[in-house]
């Protein structure tokens, strides 16, 4: 999503937001290294194909998707990331693997990791790569509704 219509959807919706460009960085571990925010506490967006249609699984950049917790929390018998050319035209005005994680927006559903929904705030990509917006998490939950489930754990290079 462009920045200009992510801001436009976030201004239209009353929320304060922060706007965080960095240098361009493809991992969700290297944005958080230099946009200077803590791995658990960056979101990322990873798209999933959940018994044949595509969600959004939105976690902290340094955890990994547990196939299994997330199929027995959404009850899915098949679970797995989706290829970038299954959902490369859902997001036209991204940059691919910078999609925001506003699937009410792509008509997606939203499964977050319980464990972002610990932390007052949450940082994400704004459709590039080189800019992270960050807001309240009662904003994002009130805009997005998203599914609040424990489906990641932590990689075991992840740094803090």
């Amino acid at each position: 999503m462009q920045l200009s219509l992510l801001k436009e959807f976030l201004d239209n919706n009353n929320v304060k937001y922060t706007i965080v460009s960095h240098s361009p960085a493809y991992t969700a571990q290297a944005i958080a290294a230099l946009a200077h925010v803590p791995g658990k506490e960056l979101a990322k967006t990873v798209i999933i194909k959940l018994d044949g249609r595509l969600v959004m699984a939105v976690l902290p950049a340094s955890f990994q998707v547990d196939f299994a917790l997330l199929k027995k929390a959404t009850k899915s018998r098949v679970a797995h990331l989706a290829y970038e050319e299954e959902f490369r035209g859902e997001f036209p005005e991204c940059e691919p693997g910078a999609m925001p994680p506003f699937g009410n927006l792509y008509g997606m559903d939203v499964f977050v990791d319980e464990s972002l929904a610990e932390d007052s705030e949450i940082a994400f990509n704004a459709g590039s790569h080189h800019e992270l917006i960050r807001l309240q998490w009662q904003d994002f939950e009130r805009l997005v509704g998203p599914k609040v489930i424990k489906f990641a754990s932590q990689t075991m290079t992840a740094v803090a």
